[in-house]
């Protein structure tokens, strides 16, 4: 397949060009850098440095031999994304291209504006691009297992069937985002609906959990090529935030009373949904929702689990309540439905001992990046 990555500088968006080219694709990627500039900005830059996008892409040419197109541009800007879809012709798009931080997008105006803006312009202008030019194209988006926030009722894949007065109908399943970047990823989820029902695009969206984890079979081959592994308050998903204070000896920051379940998935995992998801396209005026996790578990199980690793490698790891810088529920009932991706094909690698132990040696190769000043909360909700 032709298939262009928007986003491709990200955490998930590099691991999946490059797992895409090494599975003979057809590769464009496309990025304007807005992670790295807010990185920078507020001082939350990743574990390990990464090359620009063009140098990691020459890098994996010379250990791979595959060949990854790249264009660094603005996909808010209408004419920049029409453009590329207009030279490229994609056959699948995987649309990554949004501002990804819950924190940053609390932490004032000006940075929930930049984030609605982008993520909200990016996405139009992917489907329009997609209506107008290339409307056999498939469109993979990566949504979140936070639009759907804690329900006191089992999660469904994207739908639900309601019984009203004796008539019944299918409607997309309840959202309760907990951020005003979940909230946009809402409004994705609206909008690529109205579109798929209203011009017939086809469309999978991806609501992903926290993604944990730096290892991918391409991204082994040269250090150059690890991903945007960042641990901080603004980037850092949990487990990765918590693997970075075990190994720098700072107890592991649990919010609040701990209880709040989330399904994780190993950056691997991520992988093999996007790679099944587009493999198996959606039909002509579809929009195929699946939850994208393999596993659940609190953040009191997740840092349980960290500690016994860690104190098992001699790193005497500790845990820390403090008090919760968001707004949500600590204690809740959660049961999300996952058999879509399963049904596919998908074969989970589950957080298993081993798991830990291979990503704290990781983390311990680059102990000394680590700046502890960027890992605890700076930014509150109220």
């Amino acid at each position: 397949m032709r298939v262009l990555i928007l986003g491709g500088d990200g955490y998930l968006g590099w691991p999946t060009a490059m797992n895409f080219a090494a599975a003979g694709h057809e590769v464009c990627v496309v990025d304007n850098y807005l992670r790295r500039q807010i990185a920078e900005a507020t001082d939350s830059e990743a574990l390990i440095a990464t090359p620009s996008l063009s140098e990691r892409a020459r890098v994996f040419h010379a250990v791979s031999g595959h060949t990854i197109k790249v264009h660094i541009a603005d996909l808010a800007d209408p004419g920049v994304m029409f453009d590329i879809v207009r030279e490229f012709g994609p056959e699948t798009i995987i649309h990554y291209a949004e501002q990804p931080s819950a924190p940053y997008s609390m932490r004032g105006f000006r940075e929930a504006r930049e984030t609605f803006n982008n993520n909200l312009n990016v996405t139009f202008n992917c489907i329009h691009a997609v209506k107008d030019i290339v409307p056999d194209c498939h469109i993979v988006k990566l949504g979140t297992m936070g639009e759907y926030g804690t329900p006191n009722i089992d999660i469904e894949e994207g739908w639900l069937e309601v019984e009203h007065k004796g008539r019944k109908d299918t409607f997309l399943f309840p959202r309760a985002a907990g951020s005003l970047y979940h909230t946009t990823k809402v409004m994705d989820t609206d909008l690529l609906w109205f579109y798929v029902r209203t011009f017939g695009l086809r469309v999978t969206d991806l609501m992903q959990g926290p993604v944990y984890g730096l290892s991918t079979d391409e991204a082994d081959l040269d250090p150059r090529l690890c991903p945007n592994f960042h641990y901080d308050d603004i980037f850092g998903t949990l487990v990765n935030r918590f693997l970075v204070q075990a190994v720098a000896g700072i107890p592991l920051t649990v919010y609040g009373a701990g209880g709040q379940i989330r399904g994780y998935l190993n950056l691997r995992d991520t992988l093999q949904c996007v790679g099944l998801a587009a493999s198996n396209p959606a039909k002509r005026g579809e929009l195929r929702i699946f939850n994208q996790l393999t596993e659940t578990f609190s953040v009191n199980q997740a840092a349980d689990r960290i500690k016994k690793v860690g104190d098992e490698m001699g790193l005497n790891v500790t845990i820390k309540s403090i008090p919760n810088p968001r707004k949500e529920k600590e204690n809740h009932y959660y049961n999300p439905a996952h058999s879509g991706l399963m049904e596919l094909g998908l074969k989970p690698h589950y957080m298993t001992d081993d798991v830990i132990t291979a990503m704290l040696k990781r983390v311990m190769e680059n102990k000394d990046r680590i700046v502890a000043g960027r890992i605890m909360p700076r930014v509150k909700w109220s």
